[in-house]
């Protein structure tokens, strides 16, 4: 069996997840998709792409749910109303990660120096076990080719100095529009996404898995507060009409 570092690793790279933000356009998942199917695991295959049952690998995938109302008798999210809550799932590079410690090949393992689980496809029987030790989901064996596939970070695209210092993120976290998706080192206290987890109250997936996920998760806020419960007026109100030449223009384009 593989065996996990002895000590933690002196940077944990990682992303911090948005759930407030992301509104499930699947970007994040179709970047990954591209990214990844000619990059470090590449390929990520499909099966009967075009058929009645189309199938394939993707190492990023996109839930959602509906989130019942505080209070059964609003109308509206703002007054207490349900919503729906998109929720990205990958790879969260455990720091007890079960998916390392069952391999039989050592094929799985989790890099000393940045913490990111990876796999050695050399090494891949395809046995599964890792899936089976998985409590998230976030590994698929890829019929294509016989191995294990998960989430890498884009460790390829992250580590490589030949992009501008700005371009070395996960593709997931670029290609993102309304940038729900953060990355950094959660071993920095000081870092962008540490400081954004302790603002907002980041917290683990499924802590009682006692998997220590290196990803976190930002909540959904509470939605604003109702107009009705500001003083706001039920309905607008018409304006009077104006006078002069503005008037006249504003009556002219009116008709």
């Amino acid at each position: 069996m593989t065996a996990l570092p002895k000590s933690p690793p002196p940077r944990k790279l990682g992303l911090v997840i948005d759930l407030d933000t992301c509104v499930g356009c699947h970007a994040c998942a179709a970047s990954c998709k591209e990214w990844n199917t000619g990059g470090y695991p590449g390929p990520l295959t499909d099966q009967d792409p075009y058929g009645a049952a189309p199938g394939g690998t993707w190492l990023n995938r996109i839930h959602s749910f509906e989130v019942a109302p505080s209070d059964p008798e609003a109308s509206d999210s703002a007054a207490g109303g349900g919503r729906t809550v998109y929720f990205p799932r990958s790879c969260l590079h455990c720091d007890n990660a079960p998916c390392v410690t069952v391999c039989p090949t050592g094929a799985s393992y989790k890099r000393v120096d940045d913490g990111i689980v990876l796999v050695n496809e050399d090494k891949c029987i395809g046995c599964g076990l890792c899936a089976w030790a998985c409590p998230y989901g976030a590994r698929e064996l890829d019929a294509g080719t016989g191995v294990m596939k998960k989430c890498t970070l884009c460790v390829d695209r992250i580590h490589d100095r030949g992009l501008e210092e700005a371009e070395r993120v996960p593709a997931c976290v670029a290609a993102c529009p309304v940038s729900a998706r953060h990355f950094g080192d959660l071993a920095d206290p000081n870092s962008a996404v540490s400081r954004l987890v302790a603002e907002r109250g980041g917290y683990d997936l499924m802590p009682e898995m006692d998997c220590a996920p290196t990803n976190k998760y930002l909540p959904p806020r509470p939605r604003g507060t109702a107009a009705r419960d500001i003083g706001a007026a039920q309905s607008l109100q018409p304006a009077e009409a104006a006078g002069g030449f503005l008037g006249w223009v504003d009556r002219m384009l009116s008709d």
